[in-house]
């Protein structure tokens, strides 16, 4: 959870320095918009390096079978469903909640792509989201895990149950379920650009 309150905080500390105007010019654009474009390259640059580098990579391929595929089916269906859901109570228009929910819990890369194509507002509204995403599964994993299933605490990590969520899916549920979350994230990670690009865009 501390590593989800720094983000928070990095976030904070961001919208007050540039309201209080110490951010230097030669980092914003003509618009007073930051270069997220390239922010957003290198960002992808090091997903890649990140997923390249895990030793686990070659054995999770050789292992993958097509039922672990369902998992994250089933989480991109429900976090649809949810964001559609949303979207009739919200200021929000329908496409705008699923770029949103598309996000799987990677508030990085999401809000970056959200931001560029949607604007700051909506790009915060992202981030806010995830990252809550990713507090509910650290928060109440251990109450899913005991009265629904640990299917149920991995889903809801979304695309965080390889890195940020995965210790305590690991606690309370069992060290057997440790491949089945890399699985779903690494899957969830590969299609967050693709889905937020498509729902953005529409």
């Amino acid at each position: 959870m501390s590593g989800s309150l720094m983000i928070l905080g990095c976030f904070v500390l961001g919208v007050l320095l540039a309201w209080l105007g110490w951010i230097p010019d030669y980092f914003l654009e003509h618009d007073g918009t930051l270069y997220v474009l390239y922010v957003l390259y290198v960002l992808m640059f090091l997903v890649g390096i990140s997923i390249g580098h895990d030793r686990r990579l070659g054995e999770i391929l050789r292992t993958l079978r097509p039922r672990v595929l369902l998992l994250p089916l089933a989480t991109t269906v429900g976090t649809f469903a949810g964001a559609a859901l949303a979207s009739i109570t919200l200021a929000y228009s329908l496409s705008e909640c699923l770029a949103v929910g598309s996000g799987f819990a990677y508030y990085s890369l999401s809000s970056i792509f959200i931001t560029q194509y949607k604007g700051a507002e909506l790009g915060t509204v992202a981030l806010l989201a995830n990252i809550m995403r990713e507090l509910a599964t650290l928060l109440f994993t251990p109450l899913m895990v005991r009265w629904i299933s640990p299917l149920a605490a991995i889903s809801c990590g979304g695309a965080s149950t390889m890195d940020s969520t995965l210790p305590v899916i690991t606690r309370f549920a069992g060290k057997q379920w440790v491949f089945v979350s890399i699985v779903h994230a690494m899957i969830l990670d590969f299609s967050v650009p693709f889905w937020v690009t498509f729902f953005c865009t529409l």
